[in-house]
């Protein structure tokens, strides 16, 4: 296993207008970077990539060693010594701001498009990178990277979404998002999101933990009453790690997720990877299949269920697909 050595920094971006219309004086856009920046005859940095993080993470997500030891190392698809990689927290995650350093309920209601809208400016005004060689995301991130090829579609050479789809929140998906904003929301300590201590009743519904993973692995890891209670358990604690108005903040910015009216703008080639047994993303409802001809240069994988697989979670073990996003940069980046 390899470690790898991250350098952490903040873009401050003073100002800064939410779609809803709201504003934040200083918004605090944290990112990791990992590589050397290359530059062209121009001057210009030639070789970044972009990679989007899921929604139950952050930038450092990408060091575990499911994802950047299969990705990161020398000879792998996203070679360290080849590509600058920037790793941004997107708004309301890890190290940028988010309603837990202070404003909690007061914080503006921000949207994936204002994500977007600030690692954009992370990379035009904070890093001076105007052109990118791969925007690549996981789950809400492959959500992000979907919108990135339509609101800036001449800003990449290569968009690779994982476990996401190009159409409007609904179904399962936003069902069990809805849960959970309920759940929080009509926890009795919550107060409005103006609580003192952390309400503590909604972390008793890990409906996200239960419906983002393979039946299979969770069937596997509670076969019996008594293991199924362990893992229930386990779930609640990691739940209880979490902020709920962060959380409620993270579940709500989804919700007029749509790319699907700017798919004909999306001019790099795209890989969409989905998976057999993501119950978020079931293949059964033929999502992509129907966006792909509205895409110039656009393709899918659905990599199979297998023993290894873990439903939407599969995003995050590289070892599952990295060998299709290392034949797509091989055609159009190398």
């Amino acid at each position: 296993m390899t470690a790898f050595r991250p350098e952490p920094a903040d873009f401050i971006l003073k100002d800064f207008v939410f779609q809803s219309g709201e504003r934040l004086a200083e918004l605090r856009q944290h990112y990791l970077t990992l590589g050397t920046p290359q530059r062209d005859g121009s001057g210009r940095i030639a070789n970044a990539v972009l990679l989007l993080h899921n929604t139950t993470g952050s930038s450092a997500s990408w060091l575990a060693p499911e994802l950047g030891s299969e990705l990161f190392g020398s000879g792998e698809p996203l070679d360290i010594d080849r590509y600058f990689l920037v790793i941004p927290d997107a708004i309301g995650f890890g190290a940028s701001s988010k309603p837990s350093d202070g404003l909690r309920a007061r914080f503006p209601r921000y949207r994936y498009r204002d994500m977007v809208e600030a690692q954009h400016r992370l990379l035009t005004e904070g890093l001076g990178i105007a052109h990118l060689r791969l925007v690549l995301g996981l789950s809400m991130g492959g959500m992000l990277t979907w919108m990135w090829g339509s609101l800036y579609p001449q800003f990449m050479d290569a968009l690779v979404p994982l476990a996401s789809q190009p159409a409007a929140m609904s179904g399962r998906n936003w069902i069990q998002r809805r849960m959970q904003i309920e759940a929080i929301r009509s926890d009795p300590d919550w107060n409005g999101g103006e609580y003192e201590t952390q309400p503590s009743r909604y972390i008793l519904t890990p409906f996200g933990g239960l419906l983002t993973q393979s039946v299979v692995r969770i069937q596997e890891r509670a076969p019996t009453r008594e293991a199924a209670d362990a893992l229930y358990r386990e779930m609640v604690d990691r739940a209880r790690k979490g902020d709920a108005n962060d959380r409620l903040y993270q579940l709500e910015s989804s919700m007029d997720y749509d790319p699907s009216p700017g798919l004909e703008q999306i001019a790099a080639p795209l890989l969409a990877i989905n998976f057999a047994d993501d119950e978020l993303n079931p293949p059964q409802l033929q999502t992509l299949e129907r966006a792909l001809p509205r895409i110039k240069r656009g393709g899918m994988v659905l990599i199979p269920a297998g023993p290894r697989s873990r439903g939407h979670n599969s995003a995050s073990q590289a070892v599952a697909w990295k060998a299709h996003l290392d034949a797509f940069m091989r055609e159009h980046l190398r």
